[in-house]
């Protein structure tokens, strides 16, 4: 479609019309055929989604993967029933077939928007304020790459040049992820970054006066962005108008405050909680259909004029790629090394020598692993390129994720490669999954293995999403020390093990620690987190042990006596050095050991049967595992005559290596459990 800047506003007509109330039937009739789902929010939002979608977004419903679309974000992802209708209309890969099986069992309509279902749709949104966040990093990954790209010689147009619209809620702005992505974003002075807020006060325990009645508009502009306030959400030319303002502010995010009626049209729901999440009913979709002059003998009704006029955007898109295509065409001439590496960034691509990249250590050094990661990413950054950035949540010189030669990403320095989150793990998370989604850059972030907690909910869609963020977790454990409690984790290891799609790696040394940054990079499927030590650990002499990649398949034998163990010792993380010191006692009481580096359950589940078998024989069952976290999990390795040595309880404030000692992390600890479960 034509820029929206070169427009007069939009002159509204009975077809404007008619196909906003086609929109919004086609979320009320399929919620009441599903009998389940959310039908106030679309129905209310609904003018503001037409007018965003017909003047100015710019896709392509026939590539909706073109890479310099701009990104839409419904993080009010319970109104999905509108996505799914503009998605529609437009003309994607979405037949009303599918319209008509929202939320049931193989559609690819979901009672939420998720990625990979559906085309067109950008991020997995429901969980309130994720969305949010998500836009925020496709914004950061827009600019960077636009820094990176834009200025060839002979352009005819930049090569990266779009917006990031979304349509967000009072439920997500009450959410703290979006409270720290929409700061994130005001420091960052993100220009491209425009949110229109569906402001409709009603939330599903009734009037959002029982709860948020501050005011948003202060708050934003607080924040550093650029606020337009729309009194009525049906009002066609000042939407128009206020999204011309936005696109106009280079310097701000927008958020662009529409005032609507959940519910719009209901005679008995309108403006209430009834309408959010439940099915109008028959009577009251009749009533509905009524009140705003539609036909109540048709269900899924799109009248043949709308049809024609919401699929101009086939045509529409297509002729914006072509236009796009001949700019590519002339970046790859004049800048055909540029034009390579645009590609391969957008793919993800690699370089296929990696490992010859990564550091070596020597036998014995003393070495926090958390350090070692360090060194490796310092190693591997200049080999990948700009195209791996990241960041620590104000923790840089603790995570060790800063790499030496970079800038930070600010806004008078937008190819900055190094991200300074500040103490926002949330939004980091959150912003770094939108980074992966839009493509382009490969993320990683940082912050205290403790703090994933703060970071949950977006590393749980990072793997739900498939995206491969690196999370660097530091201060893995107990040996962390004196700041006590509060900071030590325990019980995060096995819940972040229980995430499906998660790998979680705590390498035992600096060349395990190495091995994880290459596991990580090629993991493409879903999201990589390091559980990496303060305290330093022993570099094992490899000479005499089993090499390290043996990391990519999550555990191996690290050391072994000739014929079948009597006893076998495993663990993760700092504790396998002890491991390794008990073996040696009781070897030379004439016990035949076998120790094992687990680092990783997930890449060693994906093993076949042969090769787990062989490294945990199923018929040696004396087994004891050492691992300074709870030892919730690890009966799936020690069996039931074996046993796990952890900490099920809070630590300590105490120096780190004291804590190891009192709560039993010692090889003598180990050399007497073996010496029990042999008996």
């Amino acid at each position: 479609m034509p820029d929206a800047s070169t427009l007069d506003l939009i002159q509204p007509t009975e077809l404007d019309e008619r196909t906003i109330n086609t929109i919004r039937f086609l979320a009320v009739d399929a919620v009441e055929r599903a009998s389940s789902g959310h039908p106030g929010m679309p129905m209310g939002a609904a003018p503001m989604a037409y007018v965003l979608w017909t003047r100015h977004l710019r896709h392509n419903p026939t590539d909706p993967q073109w890479v310099d679309r701009d990104r839409f974000v419904l993080s009010a992802g319970h109104g999905s029933m509108l996505l799914y209708a503009l998605l529609h209309l437009t003309g994607y890969d979405l037949p009303l077939e599918e319209i008509k099986n929202f939320r049931q069992w193989g559609s690819i309509t979901p009672g939420h928007p998720e990625v990979h279902e559906t085309p067109g749709v950008e991020t997995t949104t429901g969980p309130l304020g994720q969305g949010f966040g998500n836009g925020v990093g496709m914004a950061i990954a827009e600019r960077y790459l636009a820094a990176h790209f834009n200025d060839y010689p002979g352009a005819d147009g930049e090569l990266v040049d779009h917006y990031t619209y979304g349509i967000v809620s009072d439920g997500d702005l009450m959410e703290g992820v979006a409270s720290e992505a929409a700061s994130l974003a005001g420091h960052l002075g993100l220009g491209k970054l425009i949110y229109l807020y569906d402001d409709n006060e009603i939330s599903i325990d009734g009037s959002t006066d029982i709860a948020f009645t501050e005011d948003v508009e202060k708050r934003f502009d607080a924040y550093g962005w650029h606020v337009v306030t729309i009194e009525d959400g049906n009002d066609l030319k000042a939407i128009d108008r206020a999204i011309l303002e936005a696109k106009a502010e280079t310097d701000r995010p927008s958020l662009i405050v529409v005032k609507t009626s959940i519910g719009y049209g209901s005679p008995n729901q309108q403006d209430t909680a009834a309408a959010h999440g439940s099915p109008l009913g028959a009577d009251e979709v009749d009533l509905t259909k009524e009140n705003l002059g539609w036909p109540t003998d048709k269900t899924f009704h799109v009248p043949d004029d709308v049809r024609e006029h919401m699929r101009a955007s086939v045509d529409q898109g297509a002729a914006l790629q072509a236009e796009w295509n001949g700019r590519y065409q002339q970046f790859r001439v004049e800048s055909p090394d540029a034009a390579d590496r645009f590609d391969a960034w957008m793919a993800g691509e690699l370089p296929d020598d990696l490992e010859s990249a990564v550091p070596s250590f020597d036998a014995g050094t003393e070495l926090a692993t958390r350090k070692a990661s360090g060194k490796t990413l310092s190693a591997l950054a200049p080999v990948i390129g700009d195209m791996l950035v990241g960041g620590s949540a104000d923790l840089s010189g603790s995570n060790k994720t800063e790499v030496d030669g970079r800038t930070d990403f600010q806004k008078d320095n937008p190819a900055g490669q190094y991200f300074r989150f500040g103490v926002r793990e949330h939004a980091m998370a959150a912003a770094a999954n939108g980074m992966t989604l839009h493509g382009g850059v490969r993320p990683y972030v940082g912050t205290f293995l403790i703090f994933s907690d703060y970071l949950r909910p977006s590393l749980r869609l990072s793997a739900l999403m498939g995206q491969p963020v690196i999370y660097v977790l530091t201060h893995d454990s107990i040996g962390l020390g004196e700041d006590g409690p509060t900071h030590q984790p325990v019980e995060h290891l096995s819940a972040l093990r229980a995430i499906p799609n998660v790998t979680v790696l705590r390498p035992a040394d600096a060349t395990e620690a190495a091995q994880a940054w290459v596991a990580a990079l090629r993991n493409t499927d879903g999201p990589t987190v390091f559980a990496l030590t303060r305290q330093t650990v022993p570099t094992f002499d490899r000479s005499a042990l089993a090499p390290a990649d043996g990391v990519h398949r999550g555990g191996y034998v690290l050391s072994d006596d000739d014929g079948t163990p009597d006893v076998i010792l495993m663990g993760t993380g700092s504790e396998v050095q002890h491991a390794l010191v008990a073996a040696a006692t009781l070897r030379e009481e004439g016990t035949n050991v076998r120790v094992v580096s687990l680092p990783s359950f997930e890449l060693f589940e994906q093993q076949d049967e042969a090769y787990r078998n062989d490294v945990l024989p199923p018929d040696v069952t004396a087994r004891v595992s050492i691992e300074a976290g709870v030892t919730f999990g690890w009966q799936r390795y020690v069996g039931p005559e074996g046993r796990a040595l952890g900490i099920d309880r809070f630590g300590a404030s105490a120096p780190g290596d004291v804590n190891m000692e009192k709560f039993g992390f010692t090889s003598e600890n180990v050399v007497r459990a073996a010496r029990e479960v042999m008996a």
